[in-house]
């Protein structure tokens, strides 16, 4: 059972990274790599014209990410094993709760948004 456990792990936190990236596509990383100076507001601009898949993928992903969690760990309490790799997964899946939680605010208010960049400046 312990390889079993290993391999929900795994998955989960697969897609934990996954949604917290393509939630992050939109918003988040053009933004860091605006504040960074690698990029400018040019790509922020493109990338925003894809948020209206990116953010949802980002969310659907996320909650996929937790149900895959806690279904994996429901069935570990139950068969008695060990839940291998679980505070990896507990970390991934805050991680990437933050990120699509940032990218939701940067879109929900985007005069913060604008605000933010001007400060950089």
């Amino acid at each position: 059972m312990w390889k079993h456990a290993l391999g929900q792990g795994r998955l989960s936190n697969t897609a934990a990274l996954m949604s917290a990236a393509l939630a992050a596509s939109c918003c988040l990383l053009p933004l860091a790599l605006i504040a960074t100076g690698i990029a400018g507001a040019g790509l922020m601009m493109t990338m925003m014209r894809y948020e209206w898949i990116t953010l949802p993928a980002g969310v659907a992903g996320l909650g996929g990410a937790y149900v895959l969690y806690l279904s994996h760990r429901r069935q570990c309490a139950a068969a008695g094993c060990r839940f291998v790799g679980e505070r990896t997964t507990q970390a991934l899946l805050g991680l990437a709760t933050l990120v699509v939680v940032g990218a939701i605010l940067l879109r929900v208010f985007p005069t913060w948004t604008a605000a933010l960049l001007q400060h950089q400046h």
